[in-house]
């Protein structure tokens, strides 16, 4: 059966073989009493000549007279996704299968070839059905006043407008043949999905080009132009599957099928294509969507290809990771990935489970607690201030005191420690350490470290050291992007140049720049801190075996927010997990779900980056073994040449 409708072909639906201008002459002469008889009982003759002063110009049918499009590609130059029309090439008759112009006409204009662009026949029985229907159910209008109205005219049904595009339907009657006219339509007319056109529309619906349609899926397409909408086979394919059949009804009515076809194109299965890139990325696109129309200084007059930071492969990474991890049985609903270059350029980004059920991007928007994810800002200012990794401080109870009331901080476990080195109180996420050294070398000093990193505004409240003001996980993961850039800060961008569809550039992001902020001395001290926080701490489920890779947890109150974020050289990403209402997860900890999402995320995206090696301060015990050890081979050396001597 299916190669039966593959290979179906219908009798050939040709016009009549007068030469067009006797055709003209003598349907014009046919009709012309009723025409004028029908415009001046609607709106006077005098309102239609003067409707007539100011149509545009029919030589510019073929202009680009649709919503323009832009194309979204990734940093290799493959494809995001489209807003606007979908751009496609012109529709020739002569390339297409006869059944889909037949099925196009049957269903839209079945005396297409029988007026001069308006036709009194349909006027008056349309105009017989409204009045028995007492309102609206039926229009007269020809293929051609369609096509008037898509390309040159507005939508508003005022009788103005209406005079309008029954005079340009005349027009373009006199200045284009039949197969002309039915061309332009089928390239022009509006399918739906930002499709526009019958070439787009197979590729958009179909995955393949028009020429291959067979009658059930053009059928499908034919029923759409009642009411894309409504009859999109992406979002309602039950009312889809409904209008098809009342268009192999009309085809059957008029015997252009047989009962034969009929059955076979109504049980024939019609696969609809989806796009792969109807979730994640669709949150950067929105993302970069301002500065598009900012650098452009306002939204697209004409068709542009935006090339963006984006890595198609990474954001499929991301998705999968999201997608594996999430776990609602833990009443973890939400998460959010953002992932940066070394130049800030944005690798991969992630605002939510999916975008089709909500979106708000909440990699970009949602400000939310990071709390001991932003414990590095605490202690870089610590090693700024003079401390080491291999300081000692007691974990034990601590009260902060103040006129009106105190504050007693808890680690995550309510349990203590004792005497700890500062490495390992990092590593373990020990809050009264934490609070302590925070106190020791000022709140302020603090809130001015995170600040200089991007984070803040910030105020120097007694709990700014266990991250309880709040951020969004771009900026978070931007804070976080000099620990694997070399102390290098960099601002996050998303586009990299935008040209016309021809080519021609329009604009081209200038150099990314980079600022330092921290000495190479801290930083080799903090990516020991978090090395060892993801081989022996608390983010060990984001370690990667081969490659380094440093990092830092965070949990709130009650479970609310779960973070980690972690870096390679070269790439850094933050992940969040939680709710959008704030509500309490059943025990996740930014080791858990985050952590997970970033490690498959990591472990996908790391294949195709350079490895290389975080800088680390090294270990004063390591550094007097090697001392020893070098001292040990000297002495041997000196005792061989001293025995070896005469």
């Amino acid at each position: 059966m299916r190669e039966f409708l593959t290979s179906l072909r219908l009798p050939e639906w040709r016009p009549p073989a007068l030469p067009p201008k006797v055709r003209y002459g003598l349907k014009l002469a046919a009709v012309g009493s009723t025409l004028i008889a029908y415009i001046c009982g609607m709106t006077g003759f005098a309102a239609f000549a003067l409707a007539a002063q100011d149509l545009p110009d029919p030589k510019r049918l073929w202009e680009n007279q649709r919503p323009v499009s832009v194309q979204i590609v990734d940093r290799q130059g493959r494809d995001i996704l489209v807003r606007g029309a979908t751009v496609a090439p012109r529709v020739k008759i002569e390339q297409l299968p006869f059944h889909i112009p037949l099925v196009m006409l049957a269903v839209e204009d079945r005396r297409y070839f029988n007026h001069i662009g308006v036709d009194p026949e349909a006027l008056s029985r349309a105009a017989i059905a409204n009045f028995k229907a007492g309102g609206y159910v039926q229009g007269g209008s020809t293929l051609t006043q369609q096509l008037s109205k898509n390309v040159f005219l507005s939508p508003n049904k005022t009788l103005r407008r209406k005079a309008q595009e029954m005079m340009m339907a005349l027009w373009l009657e006199r200045g284009f043949t039949k197969e002309e006219i039915l061309e332009l339509y089928l390239s022009k007319v509006y399918f739906g999905s930002g499709a526009w056109g019958l070439e787009a529309a197979s590729k958009r619906y179909f995955n393949k080009p028009a020429a291959e349609l067979n009658l059930p899926e053009t059928a499908m397409l034919a029923g759409l132009l009642k009411a894309p909408s409504a009859y999109n086979p992406v979002n309602n394919p039950e009312k889809a599957a409904i209008r098809t059949k009342v268009v192999l009804d009309i085809l059957r009515e008029q015997n252009i099928i047989d009962a034969e076809m009929f059955e076979a194109s109504l049980h024939y299965p019609i696969r609809i294509h989806r796009p792969q890139s109807d979730n994640s990325a669709q949150y950067f696109v929105d993302w970069i969507w301002s500065d598009i129309e900012r650098v452009l200084g306002g939204p697209p007059g004409q068709d542009v290809v935006v090339q963006t930071t984006l890595d198609m492969t990474a954001q499929n990474y991301a998705q999968r990771a999201v997608s594996k991890n999430l776990d609602k049985d833990r009443r973890a609903d939400q998460a959010a990935l953002v992932s940066l270059d070394g130049t800030g350029a944005v690798i991969a980004m992630i605002g939510g489970a999916s975008y089709s059920e909500n979106q708000f991007n909440r990699a970009v928007n949602a400000e939310r607690q990071p709390g001991s994810a932003f414990k590095p800002f605490v202690y870089l200012t610590a090693m700024e201030a003079g401390m080491s990794p291999w300081d000692m401080r007691i974990d034990a109870p601590i009260t902060l005191r103040s006129r009106i009331d105190s504050w007693s901080p808890k680690n995550f476990k309510k349990e203590y420690s004792g005497n700890i080195l500062l490495e390992d109180a990092f590593a373990k996420s020990i809050n009264t350490v934490a609070v302590s050294i925070a106190e020791e070398v000022g709140r302020e000093r603090v809130v001015a470290t995170a600040e200089r990193f991007g984070l803040g505004p910030l105020k120097p409240l007694r709990s700014v050291s266990l991250g309880a003001q709040t951020t969004t996980p771009l900026h978070l993961t931007r804070a976080y992007l000099p620990f694997s850039n070399w102390g290098k800060m960099a601002e996050p961008y998303g586009i990299i140049s935008i040209s016309t569809a021809e080519g021609s550039p329009l604009y081209d992001a200038p150099a990314a720049k980079l600022t330092p902020v921290m000495e190479l001395t801290h930083l080799a001290q903090m990516n020991r801190l978090m090395l060892h926080t993801v081989e022996s701490g608390t983010g060990g489920r984001a370690r990667i075996p081969g490659r380094d890779i440093g990092g830092k947890t965070g949990t709130t109150n009650d479970f609310r927010d779960a973070w980690f974020v972690g870096y390679h050289p070269d790439l850094v990403t933050g992940v969040w997990v939680g709710n959008d209402e704030n509500a309490p997860m059943k025990r996740v900890t930014g080791g858990t779900i985050p952590a997970e999402i970033f490690h498959d995320y990591m472990d996908g995206t790391l294949q195709f980056w350079p490895k290389s090696d975080l800088m680390v301060t090294p270990d004063p015990n390591q550094i007097s073994q090697q001392r020893i050890r070098k001292n040990r081979s000297l002495d041997t050396l000196l005792q061989t040449i001293e025995n070896t001597l005469p």
